[in-house]
Parts: structure tokens; C-alpha cells; sequence
């Protein structure tokens, strides 16, 4: 069977829309194909606002995330490979899911095996920094 992470992705993304929520996008910014500003890049992840007030061009399909926003009042062009998203979640409340990582048959070595995540959106395997981080939980 194909993966399911496309089909989540655009799930959770239309879902998170209709519910008049800021749907926002955890990026794997390392991985391969992966095009975004890289003075933004955290931890080797970045957030990135999807909403559709807040971008222009956007297109989801089952290889890709992509799209223009504005940093800093410039516009870039976004390019995601569905592979390199760790998770999507509304700004609001945090409500989402997280994916567990794929091998990026690019990268050598290739990555660990993905942590799990908690309720209060902290890696099991790693603390977070930040205390603005939205609170996400696995649905199983």
C-alpha cells in the first residue's frame, strides 16, 4: 500500500479550515527536496503557516506541499516534499496529528526512527525549548 500521509495531510488540512482554524505545518527542514528559508530554521524544523489567507499559489497534491508566503515582507517560494512534514495542527488549540518519520533514501545516514509525541507536544526523546509549542496527542 502507498503511505497515508498525503491523505491525513489534506484531511486534517480541510478540516482544520473548515473549522475556521490557522492550519500550520511542522517541516522536517533537512530533508531532501525540501525548499524553505533557512535563516528561519529551528532545530532543523520549521513551522510554516499554511492558511489560506496567509498564502498564495498554494498546491497540495500526494509528492508535495508548495506555495509562496511572506517573510519579512519578502516573497518566497515553498517547496515541500509530503515526506518531510512531521506534523500539521490548528494554531488555535493545537489539535492535529504528527507523523512518525520516513528514511529519506537521499540522506546518508538515513534518519532515526521518529519519536512519539506527548500531550504537551514535547519530543519523548527530547525536550522542548519553547514553551509557545502547541500541545498535540497521537490518534491512534
Amino acid at each position: 500500500m502507498t503511505s497515508n500521509r498525503p491523505y491525513l495531510l489534506k484531511a486534517f488540512f480541510e478540516w482544520i479550515v473548515d473549522c475556521d482554524c490557522t492550519p500550520y505545518i511542522a517541516v522536517d527542514a533537512h530533508h531532501s527536496g525540501v525548499e524553505v528559508p533557512q535563516e528561519f530554521v529551528t532545530d532543523g524544523q520549521i513551522v510554516l503557516n499554511i492558511a489560506p489567507r496567509a498564502v498564495s499559489n498554494f498546491e497540495m497534491n500526494h509528492q508535495f506541499v508548495a506555495f509562496t508566503t511572506r517573510f519579512g515582507g519578502i516573497p518566497i517560494d515553498i517547496m515541500v516534499p509530503v515526506a518531510a512534514v512531521i506534523g500539521i495542527y490548528a494554531h488555535e488549540n493545537g489539535q492535529g496529528v504528527v507523523f512518525e518519520l520516513e528514511d529519506d533514501p537521499e540522506n546518508d545516514p538515513p534518519p532515526i526512527k521518529g519519536p512519539t509525541m506527548v500531550a504537551s507536544g514535547k519530543r519523548t526523546n527530547k525536550p522542548s525549548k519553547s514553551k509557545t509549542k502547541p500541545s498535540l496527542r497521537v490518534v491512534k
